[in-house]
Formats: C-alpha cells, sequence, structure tokens
C-alpha cells in the first residue's frame, strides 16, 4: 500500500503496524540479492513498530504510523552503523539520530534499513560504492542513477512506499528518473541538514522518494521546518504541500531552451512533448525561457562541490574516529588511512578541489566558479518573474548500462547536466515519471522559486491525476 494508506489503517486500528514492516522486511529478503538497494537493515524494526502502537494507543496523532521507510546511509542513525558506502567509515556507529531520522520516527515511521549510495555521495550511478553496486529495479544491467541509488531502488522495487536521500547536484533527481520514482529536493535550509554527512555543505540537502505526490507531500511536509542545530535552516512558515489541481491549471511553465537541445534521447523528447500537451489541454500555459548561464552550471558545479569536498573530507585521518590504518607515526597514519579507506572516485574529488583551491590557482578556478553561481541564481529569478515553474527533462537518457561509463568520468557527470543548477541556485525541485523509453523509466524536472515548494505538488498532482498513475509503476521484479 502507499504510506498515505498504511498511516491511515494503522491509526484507526484496521492494520496493526507490524503487518507493513514485516512485509517490507520479506520482500527485501525476496528480492534484494539481485538489486542490493540495501546495505543493511534495522534489526529493531518490529520492536518499533511495536512502540508505535502503543504511541497510539496513549492517543498520540502519527501523520506516518506504522509506514516502512528506509533511509541513505549517509544520514545518521543511532546505534545502526553510517557508513557512507565507504571503507573508511565501515565499522562506524553514530550516537544520535540525524535530524530527518528523528522527524520520522516522531510522526510514527518505522526506519528498516539503510541503503546503497556512491562513496559520501559522490557519483551518478551507485557504482562508486565501497560494498558494491545496486542494480535498476527496472533492468538488472542497467544502473539505478546515484548518488541516493539504493533509496530510489527501495521504492522501485516495492520495498517501502518512502525512502530518504540526498541531493548534492541532483542525487534524488536523477536516480528518480531512472527508476521511474517521484523524487523532491527541497529549498536549501528548508529541511534539517544535522546528521547529514558533509559532501559539500552549501549544496547538500535532504529529499525523498516516492510512488505518489499525496505520498512525497506526507512525508516531505513531516521532515520541514526550523532546527537550530544547522545553522543553515531557514525560520520560514511550513507550505501547504498537498495538490491544489485547480490552482495548477492556472499555472504558467517555461520550458528552457538550453536543456531542450541536442543529446536528449528520442523517448526524453518524446516525454516532454506528451507532458506539454496533456496540461496544455487543462489550461497550463508553456513558453520558452532562456538561462544562458547554464551551458557553464556542470564546470561550475564540480569546481564548488569538489572544494567543498576536499575541505569536508580532510577530517577522516583515522585519528578521532572511523577505519585507522596501522602506522609508526601519525602523518603515516593519516596517509594510509586515507589511501586505503577512500576509493578511486573521492580521491578523483578531493584532489580536483584541492587543486582548485590551491595557491595561485583559487581566483582562476573556484572564485571563478562562484561568479558563475551567482550569474545562474541571477537568471533563475528573473525567469521565474514571468512563470510560476520550470520545465526541463530530468536526464537526457533514460538509465545505462551497469559499467558504461565508469571509465570516463567527464561522461558520468554528464548524467547531472539538467539537475546541477538547481542547487548552484539552492531551488526546489522535483522530478516525475513522464514516460519509457524500450521499458525503461523518463522524468521530467520542474523547478520552483525559493519556497514555493506547494507549486511543484499541485503540478504533479495535476500530471498524475491527469495519466491516472500510469507512469507511477513498481518495477516488475514479481
Amino acid at each position: 500500500m502507499d504510506a498515505v494508506q498504511i498511516a491511515q489503517q494503522v491509526t484507526s486500528g484496521e492494520l496493526d503496524p507490524l503487518e507493513p514492516v514485516r512485509a517490507a522486511l520479506e520482500r527485501i529478503e525476496r528480492f534484494d540479492g539481485d538489486v542490493r538497494a540495501f546495505l543493511r537493515l534495522n534489526p529493531r524494526a518490529e520492536e518499533e513498530a511495536l512502540r508505535v502502537k502503543q504511541r497510539l494507543a496513549a492517543g498520540e496523532a502519527l501523520p506516518l504510523a506504522g509506514v516502512p521507510v528506509a533511509v541513505k546511509d549517509n544520514l545518521t542513525t543511532r546505534g545502526l552503523a553510517t557508513t557512507c558506502a565507504s571503507g573508511v567509515l565501515a565499522d562506524f556507529v553514530p550516537p544520535y539520530d540525524a535530524a530527518v531520522v528523528e522527524r520520522l520516527r516522531a510522526a510514527g515511521a518505522v526506519v528498516v534499513g539503510k541503503t546503497n549510495l556512491d562513496e559520501f555521495a559522490m557519483g551518478s550511478s551507485t557504482e562508486h560504492s565501497h560494498f558494491g553496486p545496486t542494480k535498476n529495479p527496472w533492468d538488472l544491467e542497467r544502473v539505478p542513477g546515484g548518488s541516493s541509488g539504493g533509496s530510489a531502488a527501495a521504492v522501485a522495487a516495492g520495498y517501502v512506499p518512502v525512502a530518504l536521500g540526498s541531493d548534492t547536484g541532483g542525487s534524488v533527481r536523477q536516480p528518480a528518473a531512472f527508476t521511474g520514482t517521484l523524487g523532491f529536493k527541497p529549498t536549501y535550509g528548508r529541511i534539517s541538514r544535522y546528521g547529514l554527512v558533509a559532501f559539500a555543505s552549501s549544496l547538500d540537502q535532504v529529499g525523498s522518494f516516492a510512488r505518489t505526490t499525496v505520498d512525497l507531500a506526507r512525508v516531505s511536509r513531516v521532515l520541514m521546518g526550523h532546527d537550530p542545530r544547522d545553522a543553515t535552516s531557514l525560520e520560514a512558515p511550513l507550505p501547504r504541500l498537498e495538490p491544489d489541481l485547480g490552482r495548477a491549471r492556472g499555472y504558467t511553465l517555461g520550458l528552457v531552451r538550453e536543456t531542450l537541445q541536442e543529446g536528449n534521447s528520442p523517448g526524453v523528447v518524446g516525454a516532454l512533448e506528451r507532458f506539454r500537451r496533456l496540461l496544455e489541454a487543462e489550461g497550463v500555459r508553456f513558453v520558452e525561457v532562456s538561462l544562458p548561464s547554464l551551458r557553464h552550471a556542470l564546470a561550475a558545479y564540480y569546481l564548488a562541490a569538489t572544494a567543498e569536498a576536499s575541505s569536508n573530507l580532510a577530517r577522516y585521518d583515522g585519528v578521532h574516529y572511523g577505519t585507522r590504518a596501522g602506522a609508526d607515526d601519525v602523518h603515516a597514519l593519516m596517509r594510509r588511512t586515507r589511501e586505503q579507506g577512500f576509493g578511486p572516485e573521492v580521491k578523483r574529488r578531493i584532489l580536483m578541489g584541492t587543486f582548485a583551491l590551491s595557491s595561485g590557482y583559487y581566483d582562476a578556478y573556484y572564485g571563478r566558479a562562484l561568479k558563475v553561481r551567482r550569474r545562474i541564481a541571477g537568471e533563475f529569478a528573473s525567469a521565474f518573474a514571468e512563470v510560476d515553474l520550470l520545465v526541463t527533462p530530468t536526464t537526457p537518457t533514460p538509465a545505462f548500462r551497469l559499467g558504461a561509463k565508469l571509465d570516463d568520468p567527464m561522461e558520468m557527470y554528464l548524467s547531472d547536466v539538467d539537475t546541477v543548477a538547481v542547487n548552484l541556485a539552492g531551488l526546489p525541485a522535483l522530478s516525475l515519471p513522464a514516460g519509457f523509453e524500450a521499458g525503461l523509466p523518463i522524468g521530467v524536472q520542474l523547478i520552483a522559486p525559493a519556497l514555493a515548494e506547494d507549486r511543484l505538488f499541485d503540478l504533479s498532482g495535476l500530471f498524475e491525476r491527469l495519466t491516472e498513475g500510469a507512469y507511477l509503476q513498481r518495477a516488475p521484479l514479481d
């Protein structure tokens, strides 16, 4: 069942909270040997479900009562290992829950396990994991996207109705497109980053996956709100996320010219055209807009993100926590720990970022990237003076084959060409399933002005209603 259905039936007493949790665990046991969405399961999941029952009996209102949820393994979970899919944190068990995990549990959700990712969330395919790749439930020879591929696969495979991921440059939206799920990234600061292991702090945000708009709205609303433990957390009124289909019919949408040019596969082009036709018939207006600096977004993103990664990952030195390599002195200890603990993609990004920040290169690379970032944010602001939402492909193609881009980092990075600008500008965005190509899902991306998440859910709900959920299917593992 969907998350909202589970919560309603558990709250009314029609369903014991143990039942959906056990069903999730049984489906994971049945199929995840092939998919490998999960790194580990929560041994206390059934115990947590029983506590939900006790809390309901005590009169608590729990909007996610009994809903089984998967959590990306870069979000801390007290007493349950959080590894970031890295050898350097292979045995790390945090002493506290991330803010979003606290909020899930406070709402009555049950964390059933931790999902796979590209190491430290650095990747676009979930192949850069110390524990091996996750596979796309729609085609086990293809990637689920990344870096939140494990969470996307868990929802697409029908293990859980909702899952948490993180999005630094598209790491929720791109895997959502590849797996036929809904993927949402909020305005920067809308959801607390407390307990999210840092990759690039000015870009990272917690996001979520679901198979229906109302489920995505329910879990996102639970996660939002100010948190004094996160210095970047916004004190802003919480939005209405329940879709207003009537309001959506009056929106003007801007098709971003720079994302509609060469490089998109026929299925992506067809999905966008079908999306436009369906909504125009309902009164939604479309215009074309231009964001000229988007052509620089990928370069600016990979300079800013790797520079911040270089700084953030300096803390993994084998001294305070995590894996420690044997050595005779402290300098050798740090060097060996980092050499043995980090995978090749993480090392590549640390080297790129350190170079960009080094003496003599700061202004030429990192400084220039920040200028481009400000220009992109300004162009988005100008576009939103004319339209309510922007529309782009989420990805130029459907999911690619496992191993197809591992030896070509630039080809891998191009998977994020349609998503990174949103993070540079700190805007909210949502990827929704909008078609298929050769049996593989296709996603369309909606981008809203800062703090206007409600518009994303309005339009997603309208499109879901018009298509009768035809593209929100579970992957055919059965």
